[in-house]
């Protein structure tokens, strides 16, 4: 259930939101780079690597899959999410967000938050994670100054049956594959199998020409400091002080 501060960041995020929608013209006009739903994975010279590596991170992730239970559903830590999942059915394991750096989940998966750190103009990162028959309605991302970047690490059979749509356009995810995607477009993404799916998501800056790209990164950086980046903060380091006392994980 939602407290009274819940519902006030969220109201503020939604507002701020709406504000960055009318700016989008502006972002669009000014990309480097195609704008359509799906974007070839040419477009970063970063996205070989991390799939020639896509097995050392999935042996990082299968030792955070045995914690599974204890993962913080994604609206757990970002209550705006409450909006599209209210469930246990999408869990996370946060590296990355905003200038926050997750150290404890970074130890634990060294490779791949060394990886993630290589990725220039990467705002944020983790592992997503979606229970079987997990479903996300269609909804859009609030800025379109980002891409999403999916590699899949962990796709049930019948691969067919998990998917996500974006414009209209639809994909699968294959194992050790990417997909870039703009979110600023109506999307929804379902796993339809009887296991678990799971990606390494990550938002990157979009290419965008200056000033545009300028505006943008400095967008970015006043997003890191708002109420909203702090209270999703203040919620990862509440998980993390939590899942520090589970057997199996070493301290530093």
């Amino acid at each position: 259930m939602q407290t009274t501060r819940d519902r006030a960041i969220w109201a503020a995020n939604h507002v701020g939101a709406r504000l960055l929608h009318g700016l989008e013209r502006v972002v669009i006009r000014s990309s480097e780079v195609p704008t359509s739903p799906f974007l070839p994975l040419d477009t970063f010279s970063w996205i070989p690597e991390l799939e020639g590596e896509w097995r050392t991170i999935r042996a990082e992730l299968d030792e955070v899959l045995a914690y599974r239970e204890e993962l913080p559903s994604f609206q757990d830590i970002s209550v705006d999410q409450a909006s599209i999942s209210d469930d246990d059915g999408w869990k996370t394991f946060f590296f990355f967000g905003y200038g926050f750096r997750s150290d404890a989940n970074c130890r634990r998966c060294p490779r791949t938050a060394a990886l993630l750190e290589g990725i220039p103009g990467m705002t944020t990162a983790f592992f997503s994670i979606f229970s079987p028959h997990k479903r996300l309605p269609v909804h859009r991302g609030p800025w379109r100054g980002v891409l999403r970047y999916h590699l899949a690490l962990k796709v049930p059979e019948p691969s067919s049956a998990a998917g996500i749509r974006v414009g209209g356009e639809v994909a699968h995810w294959e194992e050790g594959r990417s997909l870039l995607f703009d979110d600023g477009y109506e999307h929804e993404a379902w796993n339809e199998t009887d296991d678990v799916r799971v990606v390494l998501f990550a938002d990157v800056l979009r290419p965008l020409r200056p000033p545009t790209d300028q505006v943008n990164r400095a967008l970015i950086k006043a997003i890191g400091r708002s109420p909203y980046i702090a209270d999703a903060r203040n919620r990862h380091e509440a998980w993390e002080e939590r899942f520090e006392s589970l057997r199996g994980w070493e301290r530093s």
